[in-house]
């Protein structure tokens, strides 16, 4: 290179427009009636939908708070956790154990054990643990979570607005399998051990696509019941499709056989 030549660096040749930056944090207010506001902090953009707080999360909220039975000295799994709001709620109203996953990501995983330092006491805090879990592999860190006189299963599995991912119903369905204790293990005989599926149809022309997830649910033996309906705005209003078909949260429990005596709550 001659004197005077300017010097080139191959950033000067393939210059690639500069990346938008990733938008901060917002906090969501979950308000209730018989705790105190929870204030979820969720992260600023994700691909994974994890920076939005779903109807289907404060339809959650309020099932958990008007059933608590549900979840008191139980064992929860919430898979696909997001922000978290559910698995808090029912923290509170007295699980033995809560254990919270979401994506494999430090974001979305830091931003879990956020939300619980911020929303719950220090004794609460012992009663949770967030994960990193991809649906359908194996459950073995999940399981290690478990109480010692609780080890073979979670009482109550939380699926909060997941089902729209319709390739991955198989591997939801194939993680509550593994994670799901046996009524026969079970020592809580008066609630059977269950799913629970809330969920809203984004995208009503693919509301039939959404439902075969019970479909392949009932085709592996599992009872499937929808016990709640509940209408809120919409969470995307500028979308297409039926705006009442968007603004109703379904609530479905799924069982292994014989439901058994499961407190339900109308909250239409």
């Amino acid at each position: 290179m001659q004197d005077g030549e300017e010097d080139l660096s191959l950033g000067d040749i393939f210059t690639e427009p500069p990346r938008p930056p990733t938008p901060p944090p917002t906090l969501a207010t979950c308000t209730r009636n018989t705790f105190p506001d929870l204030k979820i902090r969720l992260v600023g953009s994700h691909p994974l939908w994890a920076h939005h707080l779903w109807n289907a999360a404060l339809a959650f909220a309020s099932y958990i708070d008007s059933n608590p039975e549900i979840v008191r000295n139980r064992c929860v799994l919430e898979l696909g956790a997001g922000g978290g709001l559910p698995g808090l709620v029912a923290v509170q109203n007295g699980a033995k154990k809560v254990v919270l996953t979401d994506y494999p990501e430090s974001v979305l995983i830091d931003n879990l054990e956020f939300n619980a330092r911020q929303n719950l006491s220090p004794d609460e805090q012992h009663h949770v643990e967030a994960q990193g879990y991809i649906w359908g592999h194996p459950v073995d860190n999940i399981m290690r979570a478990l109480p010692k006189d609780d080890s073979t299963g979670f009482h109550l599995i939380i699926l909060s607005d997941l089902i729209f991912n319709h390739s991955q119903h198989d591997a939801l369905l194939k993680s509550c399998d593994m994670c799901l204790i046996s009524c026969t293990s079970s020592k809580y005989t008066s609630i059977a051990p269950c799913v629970l599926v809330f969920y809203s149809h984004h995208r009503p022309h693919l509301a039939d696509r959404d439902l075969e997830f019970f479909r392949k649910a009932q085709g592996a033996g599992w009872v499937c019941e929808e016990i709640v309906t509940r209408k809120y705005p919409p969470m995307f209003p500028e979308d297409s499709g039926e705006e009442e078909v968007r603004a109703t949260v379904h609530g479905w429990r799924m069982t292994r056989g014989d439901a058994g005596d499961f407190p339900h709550s109308n909250l239409v």
